[in-house]
């Protein structure tokens, strides 16, 4: 018969050793703790992280430990669901042999590549943002293509903007015609032009 509690016993010990800073038991009966796993550095020193919180089941290894998140950071809803879907995969797989450290090495190998994935993510974006750019130089560059319809639209408008320019000049000279004085109402009006040829005359 096996010895579960000497199993779940001798892998503690053993992940205590190996995970000296992220491990922590939170309590005796039934063995639960969790371990932080934390991504290799992205490409600015950014990394994604996850806590993993285990508890033995009486009869582990021999039945799947619980697993679960308890808390994350830099990853999104999918990427938890990667996760998760990945350990029950990796338990069912490993069903009777002591796993968690198993567990936690496939989750270290999902953390970097998601990190590897952030980069690739934020190149397209920036491919992407460039290609726009790109296009709407082109477009500023180009304008807009001239088609029949779009020219006779732009001619109708622009004879008619012509037409409402030429209206308010007749206008304008119009009203100028009205009030323009004749040589006479003006001399009649300035006394100074009776005088101002006989100056000329003087000099």
């Amino acid at each position: 018969m096996t010895d579960y509690s000497e199993e779940q016993r001798n892998e503690l010990e053993a992940l205590e050793s190996i995970y000296p800073d992220s491990f922590t038991v939170l309590s005796e009966k039934p063995a639960t703790f969790t371990i932080t796993v934390t991504s290799e550095a992205g490409e600015n020193d950014e990394t994604v992280q996850t806590t993993l919180k285990f508890t033995y089941r009486e009869n582990y290894p021999d039945e799947t430990p619980l697993y679960e998140i308890v808390s994350q950071e830099n990853l999104d809803d999918n990427d938890v669901m990667d996760i998760i879907k990945l350990l029950e995969q990796q338990a069912e797989e490993n069903l009777g042999m002591v796993m968690i450290f198993t567990l936690v090495s496939a989750v270290q190998e999902k953390l970097n590549e998601i990190v590897d994935q952030i980069k690739t993510r934020r190149e397209e974006e920036k491919k992407q943002k460039e290609r726009e750019a790109e296009e709407e130089e082109k477009q500023r560059f180009h304008g807009t293509p001239v088609t029949i319809e779009n020219f006779l639209n732009w001619k109708a408008k622009f004879d008619a903007e012509l037409l409402e320019i030429k209206r308010k000049k007749m206008k304008e000279e119009e009203q100028a015609g009205k009030n323009k004085l004749s040589g006479k109402q003006l001399f009649e009006m300035d006394h100074n032009l009776d005088t101002s040829d006989i100056q000329f005359l003087e000099e």
